[in-house]
């Protein structure tokens, strides 16, 4: 059975977005931290996303710019399937991927079923909270940012059941980013 792991930015104060569900914020122009977004790229599988996240993704990673600024990441995104949940987008124009115009909890509990590959979830705070409310995510892996927002977007806004996580793995980074890795306690 495939894993559904969640793969998110989060500011100190606990937003994956600001108000303007902007997330310029998250990107470092450091070499250790490129590695390691192109080694974790590199894990393959299926993508999972939201409209307001396709969007934003759709902009940028198919770009010459894109291609230029991040190679390695830029064709590994536009290579691999992407799955986005939406009532209404009427179509998607993003190389190798599908529109998913049905229900997320019942699509991703079928797909967890019948893949073998783990689906990550980026973005898409409205998913990762309907993901997490019927307990299918298997791993939360969020890089926390050395930066306060004031304010913004949760991704576990709508989320109404209480989860303890375990922590699994930590790694800190010399641009000050810390990745936090948890999976649920009672899974």
């Amino acid at each position: 059975m495939a894993n559904v792991v969640v793969f998110n930015t989060v500011s100190l104060d606990g937003f994956f977005t600001d108000v303007q569900g902007d997330m310029s914020w998250a990107h470092s122009p450091d070499e250790e931290w490129q590695r390691f977004t192109e080694e974790n790229a590199r894990g393959g599988g299926t993508l999972f996303m939201g409209r307001v996240t396709y969007d934003l993704m759709v902009r940028f990673w198919p770009t010459p710019t894109a291609a230029r600024s991040f190679p390695a990441v830029a064709e590994l995104m536009n290579s691999l399937q992407k799955v986005v949940f939406s009532r209404t987008l009427e179509t998607v124009s993003w190389k190798n991927t599908r529109l998913a115009k049905g229900e997320p909890v019942a699509e991703v509990r079928k797909l967890k079923q019948e893949s073998g590959n783990d689906m990550v979830i980026l973005g898409s705070g409205s998913v990762v909270s309907q993901l997490t409310d019927a307990g299918l995510v298997d791993e939360y892996q969020f890089v926390l940012y050395p930066i306060i927002l004031g304010k913004g977007r949760t991704m576990f806004e709508g989320v109404t059941k209480k989860l303890a996580l375990e922590l699994t793995r930590t790694r800190s980074f010399r641009n000050g980013n810390v990745l936090l890795c948890y999976k649920p306690l009672n899974a």
